[in-house]
């Protein structure tokens, strides 16, 4: 308690840093004030129809900081900029000239790899936010658009999500911490308060029972969170002895961590672009003039918006993507060539294709877990929500995922600024 103490008074007698949380801190208002700009024309009823049955739109809201609630225009959020961004780095992981750029250029490459991905982001949040405008004209929540009105509110609504990329970057540059994580961070703890007000005006004290058997899981959840994020796989790993004129260097016994989660919440990421599709194209299809086109796609958004089967399709592509995702980024030949390189064996095994077979063997093992863990995580509200009976209890697996990750990355960035300060 001492030494927390002791780095709290470092962090606010810093100049520096007390600069740079300011800076945060101003950022993530200006983007709480965009995101209650909202479009005109908005039928608020059929707003709140649309989303109140649709698990989907409710999840994209927890990443849009609420703008798609209020249809902001900044309701695409940092969604575009975030798919732009894992599109460059798969790309970078299977074709053989951007790796080989990102490994001899080093920094000048990643910076590259950025300026592709900002760029990439433009014309993805443009196609997204026609996809949406014509979803929710469809819906009736916003009037019929045309020519130079759609064309000015598509226009709108892809220069709010690239205001929100570059507010990320700068809050990343001049601030502490990820910008673009801490967006969707104060996005989701945005909501808390509308929230605990519609739980406190809803509140049955003869559902008492209930509502402590609901703390407690959240308490238990909160914590296998924590112990998931923060989980790792030691692999032994020995230095061979060198000897150099009357020296002897090397010998020295470490570890290679492998995280139980490697994926972070990029699947989860995945899978709602996958979901995305389907959804936009039946509800448009849904209100063509040929019948069967229409019923047809009346009843793929049916089966769609359906909790269960949009749980289980939910739950089975957050699992696939976590191990694609994983076996895309994690190299085992290109880390067991680099342990050969630096003299560093596992003791036990070969050096070679032995090191390369033993580390797939446990990224396999550990991404199961890994893969089980983000699918509950993903289709956690739902079943919170029938366990309950009610809406306004249930917790937002996740929103939770990703605010323990930035809350964790946070402090931990934190903590390096003050340990370089204490130096």
């Amino acid at each position: 308690m001492k030494g927390f103490l002791s780095k709290i008074s470092i962090v606010l007698n810093d100049s520096t840093m007390r600069k740079r949380i300011g800076f945060t801190i101003l950022a993530l208002i200006v983007f709480r004030l965009l995101a209650t700009i909202p479009m005109p024309g908005i039928d608020t009823a059929s707003l709140e129809r649309l989303l109140s049955g649709n698990q989907f739109f409710g999840l994209l809201d927890i990443f849009s900081g609420g703008g798609i609630s209020r249809l902001s225009i900044v309701m695409l959020g940092v969604g575009p900029f975030i798919t732009a961004s894992i599109i460059m780095q798969l790309l970078t992981m299977m074709i053989p000239k951007m790796k080989a750029m990102m490994q001899e250029e080093g920094e000048i490459g990643r910076q590259k790899l950025s300026q592709y991905s900002r760029l990439i982001s433009v014309p993805l949040a443009a196609i997204q936010a026609f996809a949406f405008i014509s979803l929710f004209q469809s819906q009736n929540v916003i009037p019929e658009l045309s020519g130079i009105v759609l064309f000015v509110n598509i226009i709108v609504i892809t220069a709010g999500s690239v205001l929100l990329m570059w507010i990320g970057e700068l809050i990343s540059e001049f601030g502490i911490g990820n910008g673009v994580s801490l967006i969707i961070f104060a996005g989701i703890v945005a909501v808390l308060p509308t929230n605990i007000m519609q739980f406190i005006a809803g509140f049955d004290p003869a559902q008492l029972p209930v509502y402590l058997l609901f703390v407690l899981i959240s308490v238990v959840v909160i914590m296998g969170v924590v112990i998931i994020t923060e989980a790792e796989r030691s692999i032994p790993v020995t230095y061979a002895k060198q000897v150099r004129g009357n020296k002897v260097y090397g010998g020295v016994s470490t570890y290679l961590p492998l995280r139980l989660n490697q994926a972070g919440v990029i699947p989860i990421i995945f899978a709602l672009s996958i979901l995305l599709f389907p959804q936009i194209i039946s509800n448009l299809l849904s209100k063509v003039s040929n019948p069967t086109i229409a019923d047809t796609a009346s009843s793929v958004s049916s089966f769609l918006n359906a909790p269960w089967p949009h749980a289980i399709i939910y739950f089975l592509l957050v699992f696939i993507f976590t191990y694609f995702y994983t076996a895309v980024t994690f190299d085992p030949k290109q880390i067991s060539e680099n342990l050969q390189k630096s003299g560093a064996f596992i003791p036990g095994v070969r050096p070679g294709e032995s090191t390369m077979n033993h580390l797939g063997k446990i990224v396999t093992r550990i991404t199961l877990v890994g893969a089980l863990f983000l699918g509950i995580i993903a289709v956690l509200p739902l079943g919170i929500q029938a366990f309950t009976g009610t809406q306004t209890m249930a917790i937002g697996g996740t929103a939770l995922l990703i605010v323990v990750s930035v809350v964790l990355d946070l402090l931990k960035k934190i903590d390096a600024q003050v340990s370089m300060r204490e130096y």
